[in-house]
């Protein structure tokens, strides 16, 4: 039987990917020793942002493709209907507790409305607490302009590679680095994002890597995930890590065509399909398990000293109820918005 690699598995496995990349993203948010052999991998959970980002872009397309004459306003209020509500919640806990107990986070009511609303002090003085927001959000803004750029001229889809050129102007040219170096996690992560528009088509067509090419992604990935681990390891602290995430963009996407099959394969076995199961699970509330798990949950079980398992276990433990409570009332606020609108 052929070897093939069919790009649709992207998004019908989409859950299970997403999943996967919540779990790797609470396992770097915990902490390793810097002398551990462990820390170069993982290092790498950081990757997991990236994949989000890539899965985004691909239902992006799929989303504005589905109709003749895709509406922009219709665009955003669906896509910011789905991030608003559970944000808001946890924006409200954070941020009010924040302000009411005068840590300084939010220095005052406008400052508050600011953070609540949009989390405008990641733009303006790098505050990473839920840094994906404000950065999603923004892609979210640019995805319609982009989206009728490459339909009507698909030479505009080369434009993710002058996003790489600016991401080194941004650590390099001194004056924009003063500027804007201070959310240079947002300006790497664009490429990745429209790439994954790009893709989109590919993924809608179901389009298919065949015979020997198979192999290729399987050595991209390997290289540039051995790559990764060795300067995490190795050189960590040593370079700018946008270095690391153009190194990121062929490691994800190859890592998620390979892992889109793995998926597709596993559910062929009643134990792969319950594992396929548990991750989609978790991607299906992955938006909920990162505004709860390092702010609410890790921050407090760290303090127990448990070690780095049985911290990472603890707290998606805790994690996941919470984090299925907070979609289900999300879910509720986003169909009683839709129904307004």
């Amino acid at each position: 039987m052929k070897a093939v690699i069919r790009y649709s598995d992207l998004s019908r496995h989409r859950s299970e990917l997403m999943g996967f990349a919540m779990l790797i993203i609470v396992m770097f948010h915990i902490f390793v020793p810097r002398q551990s052999a462990f820390f170069g991998l993982h290092r790498i959970g950081n990757s997991g942002v990236d994949i989000f980002l890539f899965l985004s872009g691909i239902g992006m397309w799929y989303s504005w493709t589905k109709t003749a004459n895709p509406s922009t306003l219709q665009f955003f209020k669906r896509r910011y209907a789905r991030i608003y509500p559970a944000w808001l919640i946890i924006a409200l806990l954070y941020y009010g507790n924040d302000y009411l107990t005068a840590r300084q986070r939010s220095t005052s009511l406008t400052d508050l409305a600011g953070d609540v609303l949009i989390n405008w002090d990641y733009w303006l003085s790098a505050d990473y607490s839920f840094w994906y927001i404000p950065a999603i959000m923004m892609l979210y803004t640019l995805t319609p302009f982009y989206l009728r750029l490459v339909i009507r001229h698909p030479v505009y889809r080369w434009l993710p590679v002058l996003a790489i050129v600016w991401s080194v102007v941004v650590q390099w040219v001194p004056q924009v680095h003063a500027a804007v170096g201070h959310v240079e996690a947002f300006w790497s992560r664009i490429p990745i994002f429209f790439i994954g528009i790009n893709l989109g088509q590919s993924v809608k067509e179901n389009q298919r890597i065949e015979g020997h090419a198979v192999w290729m992604p399987a050595i991209v990935f390997t290289a540039t995930l051995a790559v990764s681990i060795y300067l995490e390891q190795h050189y960590y602290g040593r370079y700018p890590l946008f270095i690391e995430r153009m190194i990121y963009i062929p490691m994800v996407v190859s890592g998620c065509l390979l892992g889109g099959s793995l998926f597709a394969y596993m559910e062929k076995f009643l134990t792969g399909k319950c594992m396929n199961r548990a991750l989609a699970f978790v991607g299906t509330v992955s938006l909920e398990i990162y505004l709860i798990h390092e702010q609410f949950i890790h921050l407090h079980i760290r303090k127990l000293a448990l070690g780095y398992w049985p911290t990472f276990f603890l707290v998606v433990v805790a994690t996941l109820p919470l984090a299925w409570l907070l979609s289900k009332i999300a879910i509720y606020i986003e169909k009683t918005i839709n129904r307004k609108l």
